[in-house]
């Protein structure tokens, strides 16, 4: 037990840290300048974000009312509540009724637990491979990514972050069925775990069973498929996940992932193109560090959401928070960041752009 502290007490120490400074910092902002939350939350805000007082309700904002709805009660149609993914939701639920319906609370939990998990698994995954400095500074790098307070925030972001890099440590062992098997959890969580399976394609073609490795796919896309049945048997619908889209008038852009870039450089966009690209290139740079199956996992999560822009919010609409998970680009960051210059001038850049994000967070201003 006291070997297994150790060895996870590198990514424990920063998860830590960087939680209560993010917390620190958002209940500061909500309690002492209250007078300067966004007059127009009300068109968001609803009584569910309320359970805790403040400092802590604090994390409970935006999509979070979705999330906690669908806890609550379910799915229902027409709503927006189907474009939410059931692997976050669901856990909510029940952790919420057994603390008597607190269900913020809960999900504030369920977000922490994952976190906490996927920073300690991230370490081991990149310190088995790059070793513990790289290790360090790519667990460094995701805590001060600038949306990575969605991490404890109820959202499902941790949850989906925790099963991606799970699916790769299992891979790597050579667990590939029960890599598949949280691949297909990574799937009911949100659509990003598509990339996944390509990484899993990747590792099973490698392998020396592969015929039986590559039906292993067939898995996670098996699991998916209850989430359309139960929507057609709950409420009618079975592609009401897909529907339910309109809402934020997201369609797959003609050019592809270059449609949201383009899209977005066209509206005037500055920080999110330079973003993209950034994370674009990290993600080819991780091809090379880590191998094909990071590099296709990168690139394909990034690609997803560049390429269903949405017409009415933006071509690169909550990119920043879809990119998050995106970890083997921060792991090729912190290949870059042995040079300790460069290393110094990440953490500054990160950290300065994570607290406007919290502060932004905190007082309703829309972040990603």
């Amino acid at each position: 037990m006291r070997g297994a502290l150790a060895a996870s007490w590198p990514a424990l120490r920063i998860f830590l840290w960087s939680r209560l400074a993010i917390w620190a910092l958002a209940a500061g902002t909500v309690l002492l300048f209250e007078d300067e939350l966004n007059p127009s939350r009300g068109r968001w805000d609803t009584p569910r974000l309320h359970e805790l007082g403040a400092a802590v309700d604090v994390w409970a904002r935006w999509d979070s009312n979705w999330y906690l709805r669908i806890a609550e009660s379910g799915y229902s149609w027409p709503s927006s509540t189907p474009a939410f993914f059931p692997g976050y939701p669901l856990l909510v639920a029940g952790l919420g009724r057994v603390l008597g319906d607190r269900f913020l609370l809960a999900g504030l939990l369920v977000s922490l637990a994952a976190c906490a998990a996927a920073f300690v698994l991230l370490y081991r995954l990149v310190a088995d491979r790059l070793g513990a400095r790289d290790a360090s500074r790519s667990v460094l790098y995701l805590a001060l990514f600038p949306t990575s307070f969605f991490l404890g925030a109820v959202y499902g972001e941790s949850l989906f972050l925790l099963l991606a890099v799970a699916t790769f440590v299992l891979a790597e062992r050579g667990r590939l069925g029960w890599a598949a098997v949280v691949s297909g959890l990574a799937l009911l969580t949100r659509a990003q775990g598509i990339a996944l399976l390509l990484a899993l394609a990747v590792f099973a073609w490698r392998s020396d069973r592969r015929t039986r490795n590559l039906a292993l796919l067939l898995v996670p896309v098996a699991m998916f498929l209850v989430f359309p049945l139960v929507l057609e048997l709950w409420i009618g619908h079975g592609l009401a996940f897909v529907d339910a889209q309109k809402l934020w008038e997201r369609s797959l852009a003609p050019l592809g992932p270059l449609g949201g870039l383009v899209q977005a450089v066209g509206e005037g966009d500055v920080v999110g193109p330079v973003l993209a690209v950034a994370m674009v290139a990290l993600a080819v740079l991780s091809w090379r560090v880590l191998g094909a199956p990071y590099g296709l996992y990168a690139i394909a999560a990034l690609a997803i959401p560049m390429a269903l822009p949405s017409e009415r919010l933006g071509g690169l609409y909550s990119f920043s928070r879809f990119a998050l998970v995106a970890f083997p680009c921060l792991v090729a960051l912190a290949v870059l960041g042995r040079d300790r210059r460069l290393h110094v001038a990440t953490v500054a850049v990160l950290a300065a752009g994570l607290a406007v994000g919290v502060v932004r967070w905190a007082l309703w201003y829309w972040v990603a």
